[in-house]
């Protein structure tokens, strides 16, 4: 048992030392980082060798306790941060002033995307009339099988206008994102508010490593329903300008964080293995009166998956009309 024990904590201790240390994208930088884990499972094995040994009684034990106790009290320390240098897509933080149903977003993203390293970076300010707000869709961009999908939610407006939210991992510039890195507080987290020009255009059009489907569902919500999701966006936006918050790939994610703002306004949401493999949220929705009932899951789900009109959709066009052909509206 003490054996297993140790494997299982050093494991733990060298992933979070590869994964959670901060350092500078240099070559010094580099080795340091590979550097740690390596001397840190040596540490371990070494400690292994003299228990299978019987060499030196109870030290290496207590060698190896005071050596893991290092690394939890270095692993509960840190903390997330708004200031580092960020990835160009994720660089600004939204936010919201609210003023009774006037709301006013700051920092809303409208990237004018050519290919993923070539683009233009736009921030905005706009203002929406929550009294006008009329529909919300759910948009899921597929890029690694059925199982796993990143989740934004659209608001659409009377006025043709649509706004998209996405719970973003915020990278560093430098940085990739690692669904293992995920849960050892490798990313911060950000809420982002963008055109869909911009957040579904460039998953659909301009990303092809890998090749993303992009499906979207219209969500059954009431008026107060759908005000109180955008204002649940709005309050997890602010919050996390005033006091960041790490990501983590299992309990606070894209998927996670949606179900526990409808939580707010539908009670009684079931717990669901669905919102975890997010790509199977759609099924989910359904299942609790989501979706659009006249329909079944399987046609709502062929109607939804928008990737060759998106694809299809010139920049003069109106890519929001365009991308909804053929997905009925919600009586």
């Amino acid at each position: 048992m003490k054996y297993l024990l140790i494997i299982v904590t050093a494991f733990w201790a060298g992933a979070a030392l590869w994964h959670a240390v901060s350092l500078p994208p240099t070559v010094s930088g580099q080795v340091t980082r590979i550097a740690l884990p390596v001397a840190w499972g040596l540490f371990a094995l070494v400690v292994l060798v003299l228990l299978w040994c019987r060499t030196g009684g109870l030290l290496p034990i207590f060698i190896y306790v005071v050596g893991f106790l290092l690394v939890a009290v270095w692993w509960a320390l840190l903390s997330p941060s708004n200031e580092r240098d960020w990835a160009d897509e994720v660089a600004e933080m939204t936010h919201g002033d609210v003023t009774g149903s006037l709301v006013t977003l700051h920092n809303v993203r409208n990237f004018d995307w050519r290919t993923t390293t070539d683009y233009t970076p736009r921030w905005e300010s706009r203002e929406y009339d929550l009294d006008s707000l009329s529909s919300v869709d759910l948009i899921l961009s597929y890029w690694a099988g059925p199982a796993i999908a990143h989740v934004l939610v659209s608001f659409g407006f009377d006025d043709g206008r649509y706004v998209t939210f996405s719970v973003e991992v915020r990278k560093e510039r430098h940085e990739k994102f690692s669904e293992l890195g995920g849960f050892f507080k490798r990313f911060e987290l950000s809420v982002v508010a963008a055109d869909e020009r911009d957040i579904v255009r460039v998953r659909t059009n301009v990303r092809d490593d890998p090749p993303e489907q992009v499906s979207l569902y219209r969500i059954a919500l009431g008026p107060e329903a759908r005000r109180s999701l955008f204002l649940a966006y709005i309050d997890e936006a602010n919050s996390l300008k005033r006091q960041p918050r790490f990501y983590h790939t299992l309990t606070t994610n894209c998927t996670t964080l949606v179900w526990h703002m409808m939580k707010r306004i539908v009670p009684g949401l079931p717990l669901d293995y669905r919102l975890l493999l997010s790509g199977y949220l759609p099924d989910y929705a359904y299942d609790v009166a989501g979706l659009d009932g006249r329909y079944t899951f399987a046609e709502l789900k062929t109607m939804a998956d928008i990737t060759a009109r998106a694809r299809a959709t010139d920049l003069q066009d109106d890519y929001s009309a365009a991308i909804r052909v053929g997905i009925p509206s919600l009586p």
